[in-house]
């Protein structure tokens, strides 16, 4: 189909202003401080705005209504968990990285465990936001496929082409204040949205729709069984996996993940850091509950209406869009779905630009000048959002497939390769040893591949008795478990090198006064 020529008009108007953002932050960007980290200027409300944005991308809005359209509010429990992470966050680990570390996480794991660990941590990195954005690619793309009837895999390249151009051009200046543009146009695109639905005259009365969802069940939390059996079942999971599995999620992103870290890293002060997570807890958390009722709505409304439905649970927003709303309303709706996509995705790109310059390219050649860093920075913004394109191609769903949101959260605690053990076992323990580390890194390494080719649900390697036995979606939680444990006792057992500043490197020695390093 093609799109009329309002909705194109106010599509056109947002790249517009993405672009001009980009090309204005441009100016000055002559140093990887500036370029990576904005000289660490920035003021807490910005800082909210854009771990807001990089954590609400177009998975939220396409994936999450998807996966409440086919089997409830699953996702849901695990939002709570949310504000607590962050208030963790905002008092503990943002003045600890802005006192410990200067652009990147794993520089503090290559403090404590030395240069394996941090290649070990920041490459776990670098897969999970690669395919991170891989996802964003794809949800991004079906929206459009279904209001444009373009290729999939053109809209893929086309939307990373964009964003990784703007983002190559202003660094975390463009993504900052872009995040702030997108970030309201989203909220704007949800209230419409949740309007829409709950006054949608051909569904009968109003919030007609509300009452339809509750009977079929789409405000469930889903099962709430806890047994050995509900954890071993491959294909039902219960509210108890995604609760946990979603604590990890954001206990990992937010205390390990560079594109979150490097959030804390640019604000102006500490106290601008701290109130800045607890800005980004306090628009996320209302945004992503949002999202996931919108799910529950659309099949209340298809319910009632008599509306033809989506063929998959990954389009019923899409569809809504495309065929239920009034054109320039279709547009917003648009713009605001690559808004989603662009902020999240342009801050994971810069972020694994600022690993890969860091961890990779000033460790092994440090003598290499600040403006070839900055060009290799730019670079490698364009290399990961290519490489991106192919993961989202990929993960074309076809029919009858599992939700993309609920394979992506596979996935991602799989590929996340115990971080959150790493990063735990370093600053929460002292007796913590670089043998130690080293022991837990391969214990984990054997347990997720074990894991992953042995789970019940897509097996690829039978050991009988000696198959993984539960849940896919417990082999990266209990990966990050297997790490620390590991990790901690060999340090016990057998000791090894401790860095002499080892308490500097603890989170219960911080020092709460003002860093504006």
């Amino acid at each position: 189909m093609t799109l009329p020529l309002t909705d194109v008009v106010v599509v056109v108007g947002y790249l517009i202003i993405v672009a001009g953002i980009g090309l204005y932050a441009s100016r000055g960007q002559k140093s990887t401080s500036r370029y990576f980290i904005a000289d660490r200027r920035m003021p807490h409300w910005l800082v909210g705005f854009t771990l807001m944005a990089t954590l609400i991308s177009s998975n939220t809005l396409v994936a999450h209504p998807g996966i409440v359209y086919q089997k409830g509010l699953v996702l849901a429990p695990g939002f709570i968990v949310l504000p607590l992470v962050l208030f963790f966050v905002a008092h503990y680990m943002a003045p600890f990285y802005r006192r410990v570390v200067g652009m990147s996480a794993y520089e503090y794991i290559g403090k404590r465990f030395g240069l394996t660990g941090r290649l070990y941590s920041s490459f776990g990195f670098l897969m999970e936001r690669t395919f991170d954005i891989g996802v964003t690619l794809l949800t991004t793309a079906i929206a459009l496929n279904l209001m444009t009837g373009w290729p999939l895999e053109t809209l893929i390249l086309g939307i990373a082409v964009f964003t990784l151009v703007y983002t190559a051009i202003g660094g975390i200046t463009a993504v900052v204040w872009t995040d702030l543009v997108q970030g309201v146009i989203l909220i704007g695109g949800g209230v419409v949205i949740l309007l829409r639905l709950l006054f949608a005259p051909e569904a009968g009365a109003p919030f007609a729709v509300v009452g339809a969802a509750w009977e079929a069940g789409r405000f469930s939390f889903g099962s709430t069984e806890l047994s050995f059996a509900s954890l071993a079942e491959p294909e039902e999971r219960t509210i108890w996996l995604f609760m946990l599995a979603m604590t990890v999620q954001w206990s990992r992103r937010y205390i390990c993940d560079q594109h979150m870290v490097q959030r804390y890293l640019i604000a102006k002060t500490d106290e601008e850091a701290k109130r800045g997570a607890l800005t980004g807890a306090y628009l996320s958390v209302p945004v992503l509950f949002a999202f996931n009722i919108i799910g529950a709505l659309l099949f209340g409304f298809y319910q009632l209406s008599g509306a033809p439905p989506p063929m998959l649970g990954d389009q019923a927003l899409p569809h809504f869009i495309v065929n239920h709303l009034p054109a320039g309303v279709t547009g917003l709706m648009l713009a605001a779905i690559l808004a989603a996509s662009m902020s999240s995705m342009s801050s994971d790109l810069n972020s694994i630009a600022t690993v890969l310059t860091k961890d990779y390219l000033e460790r092994f050649l440090p003598r290499l000048q600040d403006r070839t860093k900055l060009i290799f920075g730019r670079t490698m913004v364009a290399v990961a959002g290519l490489i991106a394109s192919g993961v989202g191609v990929l993960l074309m769903p076809e029919e009858g497939a599992a939700p993309i949101a609920e394979r992506a959260l596979i996935i991602a605690v799989i590929v996340s390769a115990g971080s959150l053990g790493l990063f735990s076992l370093g600053f929460m323990t002292r007796r913590a040893t670089r043998t130690g580390a080293h022991a837990g890194i391969a214990a984990c390494a054997l347990f997720t591949a074990w894991g992953v080719l042995t789970e019940p649900g897509a097996q690829l390697l039978d050991l009988g008795v000696f198959n993984f036995p539960l849940n896919a979606i417990l082999i990266g939680v209990l990966g990050h478990v297997v790490l620390f444990s590991v990790g901690y006792a060999a340090s016990v057992l057998f000791g090894g090198y401790r860095p002499a500043n080892v308490d500097e490197l603890l989170l219960r020695n911080i020092k709460r006064g003002e860093n504006n390093r």
